[in-house]
């Protein structure tokens, strides 16, 4: 059959019809990214404020209201181990608009210690940076009349089950540090779980509770006001901001390494150029000097980098500590 340019016009025609919309809709998606932000960005912290996670949100959103000219909201939503938070960010729509200041014990704990999420730790988010991790350290009440890690587990093993530790909630790292202090010396010591340090750490100093896992950086006013008793902080080498007190390692149980790292991801399908973006404008409020004193002093170790080092972290952790929860036994219900 031999096609004529009578033939050929009309098809033409429709080709061209067709393609035209769809190039125009293509456009219209670049063009709708370039201009981000153009509405108000919430950053979501899944425990109450106050604590390493709300300290590094206010930190970005105070940098990024003045950089990039939009409201920067910091929601905090805690409960539930800082699954309801991370639920309702992994539900968000990945337009760069809703963010999560992730934790440890969301993505690397919480998958392996609980029966079912309505979220996945790791595929319903998009990795953007990594941000700053701090140890935890052991802090008592006053009142048990202890110093040190030796007369603690002493003491401990003298009354077993009559002491307790609290932590702020079921599956953070600060819960598994606890378990990882059971495991290791074999001391019974009864988890309170908290909604956050808000509550927790006043029923310490009152003696509600007999220790306490906290991020160094919640407790460390505390500490140096001596309202509370360090006992050791759970990194292998001493910290910086606190470098008067020992490690958990070099007071008989070495290896003993358990620190709570915070991160800043996005809903799963993240656009690549709003992933760069964000990881771009992180880098750059965090390595900032004033920044970087700020966090330094407050006992967070700021490190940003990129979304893939944040990707490798998040599985070698969850392997990790997916280990300790197996061989405590814990196990939660959704």
């Amino acid at each position: 059959m031999r096609f004529t340019s009578t033939v050929l016009k009309p098809l033409f025609i429709l080709l061209a019809t067709i393609a035209i919309p769809v190039h125009a809709h293509a456009q219209v998606l670049k063009a709708n990214s370039s201009v981000w932000p153009k509405q108000a960005i919430r950053i979501v912290v899944t425990f109450t404020p106050g604590g390493a996670p709300d300290i590094l949100a206010r930190v970005l959103a105070e940098s990024w209201q003045q950089s990039l000219g939009v409201p920067v909201l910091v929601e905090n939503r805690p409960g539930y181990g800082g699954n309801i938070g991370a639920d309702i960010v992994a539900k968000s729509e990945s337009d760069g608009y809703t963010l999560l200041i992730g934790t440890v014990g969301i993505h690397s704990i919480n998958g392996a210690l609980y029966e079912k999420l309505p979220f996945h730790p790791i595929h319903d988010f998009t990795p953007i940076s990594f941000l700053a991790s701090t140890p935890n350290v052991l802090v008592v009440n006053k009142r048990l009349g202890v110093n040190n890690l030796p007369e603690l587990i002493e003491l401990a093993k003298s009354k077993p089950n009559e002491l307790t530790f609290g932590s702020s909630g079921v599956g953070t790292s600060l819960h598994m540090s606890g378990e990882l202090l059971k495991e290791m010396t074999g001391v019974q010591i009864r988890h309170i779980p908290y909604k956050g340090r808000a509550q927790s750490l006043p029923d310490l100093v009152s003696g509600r509770i007999s220790m306490l896992f906290d991020n160094l950086s919640s407790s460390l006013s505390l500490i140096k006001a001596g309202e509370i008793q360090a006992i050791g902080v759970t990194s292998l080498r001493r910290s910086p901001a606190a470098p008067d007190i020992p490690t958990m390692a070099e007071q008989g149980l070495p290896g003993f390494e358990a620190i709570s790292w915070f991160s800043l991801m996005a809903p799963a399908n993240l656009p690549s150029n709003l992933q760069q973006r964000l990881n771009t404008l992180t880098r750059q409020t965090l390595n900032q000097a004033d920044v970087k004193s700020k966090l330094l002093a407050s006992g967070l170790d700021p490190a940003p980098g990129s979304p893939q080092e944040l990707s490798k972290l998040i599985q070698a952790e969850s392997a990790k500590w997916g280990r300790v929860v197996l061989r405590s036994g814990a196990k939660l219900e959704p």
